[in-house]
């Protein structure tokens, strides 16, 4: 269905803090509720396989991918690597959501195709308001390619 309330978001995301704030910062457009936690890279790759306990998951892709870059077993660039070399997952729009200023992080994730990156402002109401703005564009506003459906 294309109603927006389907769409789901992953968020690879290892601190529990940023979890939390960035959940409560999507529930104002009630889209918390629609958000898939993953811890890390292999997690989240696993999610995106349907491998291991994701392989009952519904067969949708998310609608975003929100990575962080600092993650435990397989860092953000790796997954992003990963996720735009395979068929089934090029499409999906990912979104870097991290601390990392360094202009290396920021050139290669856009090389890899990163579709944004936002650095994580350290002010809270700062943080809620990019969050908002993150979802109110990837969830509400942009339209995805239809499933399964790879541009050449």
């Amino acid at each position: 269905m294309a109603a927006w309330k389907f769409k789901r978001i992953l968020f690879a995301e290892d601190s529990e803090n940023d979890v939390e704030l960035t959940l409560e910062a999507l529930d104002e457009y009630k889209l918390a509720n629609s958000v898939d936690v993953v811890q890390d890279g292999e997690e989240a790759l696993d999610y995106l396989l349907r491998r291991g306990k994701y392989e009952d998951r519904p067969d949708e892709n998310p609608v975003v991918i929100l990575l962080d870059l600092k993650m435990p077993k397989l860092d953000g660039l790796d997954v992003l690597r990963k996720i735009k070399e395979h068929d089934k997952l090029k499409n999906i729009p990912v979104v870097i959501l991290t601390s990392s200023k360094l202009e290396e992080d920021i050139v290669r994730s856009y090389n890899l195709g990163a579709n944004g990156y936002v650095v994580k402002p350290v002010d809270f109401i700062e943080f809620v308001e990019a969050i908002k703005k993150i979802g109110a564009y990837w969830v509400l506003s942009n339209e995805p390619p239809p499933a399964g459906r790879a541009m050449k």
